[in-house]
């Protein structure tokens, strides 16, 4: 068998573990409604009445829900690495694709690929979804930076999936990392960024969410941040690498 067609008959049989993997199709299906199901709520019910306030963003107020589906985004990165280390997994995947940097190379790529392909149909959905309830206060693909926003939450939700993804080839288990990357996003940034002199704006979801802004203010540009946010899930991911190769299976 050729390297590419190994290659790719890894990444295929990388692509039906996801997809047979019920945690992961719910966590990943949940990204997208989730984020979505919240837009309309929200906007439905005070959308109109947010949007007539003086101190709205309207750009950034699109992608409200993004908070939301950003945690069952955590999930999909966690349910797809965590369960190789249920009841010897990973020692049959080994078995399979011995070379543990294709194994590990090509389960990453399908759920970032995946995760990316979800991103950008939930990115894309909110937006246009959130600003039909506006009325003569929406705003649409031609608002400055809306675009950008749209692809950028897209690679955000993504980017998330991978960041939990590492962590979970490095702690081994699934309730360990939504433990501590849950809080870690939602929390921790709050709660330190009166404190820290702005060092809050260098973690993975203030960073990530620089691109969301239509002027974002701070050190960081939109893309900057999100550039900042990928230096933290390339990090997780050459930890997660690193335990592959070097631990037992």
């Amino acid at each position: 068998m050729s390297n590419s067609a190994s290659v790719t008959a890894v990444l295929r049989s990388e692509w039906i573990k996801v997809k047979s993997l019920r945690g992961s199709v719910g966590s990943l299906a949940a990204v997208f409604v989730a984020t979505v199901a919240v837009t309309v709520l929200v906007f439905a019910t005070v959308g109109r009445a947010e949007a007539d306030n003086a101190d709205a963003e309207p750009l950034f107020g699109a992608f409200y829900a993004l908070n939301f589906g950003q945690v069952a985004a955590i999930s999909f990165g966690t349910t797809a690495v965590s369960s190789e280390y249920v009841n010897g997994a990973l020692r049959v995947s080994l078995a399979a694709v011995p070379r543990r940097g294709l194994f590990y190379g090509a389960k990453t790529a399908v759920l970032g690929a995946a995760a990316l392909l979800v991103g950008l149909l939930t990115s894309f959905t909110t937006f246009l979804g959130g600003q039909a309830f506006l009325g003569e206060h929406a705003i649409g693909l031609g608002h400055p930076g809306a675009v950008r926003a749209c692809v950028g939450g897209g690679f955000y939700l993504a980017l998330m999936a991978l960041l939990a993804a590492g962590l979970a080839a490095v702690l081994r288990s699934g309730v360990a990392v939504l433990s501590v990357l849950i809080p870690f996003t939602l929390i921790v940034p709050f709660v330190i960024g009166d404190m820290a002199g702005g060092v809050a704006q260098f973690l993975p979801d203030r960073a990530g969410q620089q691109i969301l802004h239509e002027d974002p203010s701070g050190m960081l540009g939109p893309w900057a941040g999100l550039g900042v946010m990928a230096v933290w899930a390339g990090a997780a991911l050459a930890a997660g690498w690193w335990a592959v190769r070097r631990r037992d299976a």
